[in-house]
């Protein structure tokens, strides 16, 4: 599985390519999921590019994108969106137009409560484990490890040198994660070499501009597209052995 990661907190500093409003988000999703992509994770904005939790833009957001796409849509619960660790599961109970599945990150106050809500609403759970934090002891310590969809293992390294060692030590920390499936990323200057990585061990990853605004070569990516495009061939050729020599 390549999930696309539409926008997540950026804004519009990031430049235009960025998807920021409903109609934006959906067309992206729609070019995405044409070059590949199998599933979507977006972050709703309110008019002025803040990342919400508000149910009227939750369900916006959703109308539109699934009016695009027959692909599962998810959304982000990130404490930046709601600080306050009551509210965001009251937030969560006030939506709507429900989400496939939601992203709790485990190290952020709150994060079993949220992820309860999303639960008794039938959301799958994405439990966000960023590398750097006590995210990996406090999700396999939770008596909800076992019911999440999948565990989005982050990895926050930026260098592109040593993104993929914090990759390893992450999984590491992780274990078997109550055995549920991985989806293992990176970001910014780590996001290549962690989606390669990714392929090499055979788990799902995602790309899009939430976690890169380049190219592996360095070039600006114009669309989210492109990125799933170049995310998919890098992926493929991670997870194909190498060459071999003739004998004879």
């Amino acid at each position: 599985m390549v999930q696309v990661c539409l926008n997540g907190a950026r804004g519009s500093a990031d430049g235009a390519v960025v998807p920021m409003s409903p109609g934006a988000m959906a067309r992206s999703a729609a070019e995405a999921v044409a070059a590949g992509a199998t599933d979507i994770h977006v972050h709703p904005k309110t008019p002025c590019g803040r990342d919400t939790l508000s149910p009227r833009v939750v369900a916006a957001t959703l109308e539109a994108i699934r009016a695009r796409v027959r692909v599962p849509v998810g959304v982000t619960t990130g404490a930046w969106a709601e600080p306050d660790p009551v509210a965001r599961a009251d937030r969560v109970r006030s939506w709507t137009v429900l989400p496939d599945h939601a992203s709790v990150n485990w190290h952020e106050p709150g994060a079993d409560d949220v992820a309860a809500a999303l639960l008794e609403r039938g959301i799958g759970v994405e439990a966000g484990i960023w590398s750097g934090t006590d995210g990996a002891a406090r999700f396999l310590a939770s008596p909800l490890a076992p019911r999440v969809l999948r565990v989005l293992a982050e990895v926050t390294d930026t260098s592109p040198w040593t993104a993929e060692d914090s990759a390893h030590a992450l999984l590491a920390a992780l274990g078997t994660a109550s055995g549920r499936p991985v989806l293992l990323h990176g970001e910014e200057g780590g996001a290549w070499p962690v989606l390669r990585l990714a392929g090499r061990l055979g788990l799902a990853t995602r790309t899009g501009f939430e976690d890169t605004l380049v190219l592996p070569d360095g070039e600006r990516a114009l669309s989210n597209a492109r990125l799933v495009t170049e995310g998919l061939a890098q992926y493929g050729a991670a997870r194909r052995p190498p060459p071999t020599g003739r004998s004879d």
